[in-house]
């Protein structure tokens, strides 16, 4: 009985000694985003409003 209960006493002294352990730490340098964003309406918006201008009827292209 006195084995039985010494190996108990081990085993349960093993699994407790391999619980992982799980840290959550905050990083030393601040965190950065880099957002590389093209804006290209407004350049849209100008080659249509030349082309309006170019193709209207009193330009005289046509």
């Amino acid at each position: 009985m006195k084995r039985l209960a010494g190996l108990v006493a081990v085993a349960s002294l093993l699994l407790l000694a391999c619980t992982p352990k799980v840290q959550v730490e905050l990083p030393n340098e601040p965190i950065n985003i880099n957002l590389n964003v093209k804006i290209q309406h407004e350049i849209y918006i100008k080659v249509d409003k030349q082309l309006d201008e170019l193709f209207s009827e009193n330009s005289g292209l046509f």
